[in-house]
């Protein structure tokens, strides 16, 4: 992040003040450690994702998603398992075309950033889908 003079004397400013006050500190977050895996890299602190250090701009829905997916690699997810993680307690009606297409656009922004990825979101019909990684 980079300021003006007058954005730095201001930031400089404030930031003297929170240090005057020990009891901040008490209000700051501890950092979430960086995912990386095969190229991709999920910073879940600024939900900001990276292939071959390319940034992935993602929708919200696509970002939960893919963490969900990540974090259970190798594992086959139930649309009703992703249904309930990534979209929670929304009383509207998706089914599993709506889970397809946040799917097909996660595939298209992944691979249009980075073409040769060493993983992939294979589906398994009627059931769900996997992120695997791809054997060298």
């Amino acid at each position: 992040m980079e300021f003006d003079d007058l954005e730095r004397t201001i930031f400089d400013e404030v930031m003297e003040i929170v240090a005057r006050y020990p009891d901040f500190k008490n209000y700051e977050l501890q950092p979430k450690p960086v995912l990386k895996i095969s190229g991709l890299e999920i910073y879940p602190d600024r939900r900001k994702i990276y292939s071959n250090r390319k940034k992935v701009h993602l929708t919200a829905k696509e970002y939960d998603l893919l963490c969900f997916l990540v974090v259970n690699r190798g594992r086959v997810l139930t649309y009703d398992q992703i249904y309930q993680k990534v979209w929670g307690d929304y009383v509207q009606d998706i089914g599993n075309n709506t889970i397809g297409f946040h799917i097909c656009k996660l595939r298209e922004k992944l691979f249009a950033t980075s073409p040769d990825t060493p993983f992939v979101i294979r589906c398994e019909r009627n059931v769900g889908y996997c992120f695997e990684l791809i054997a060298e």
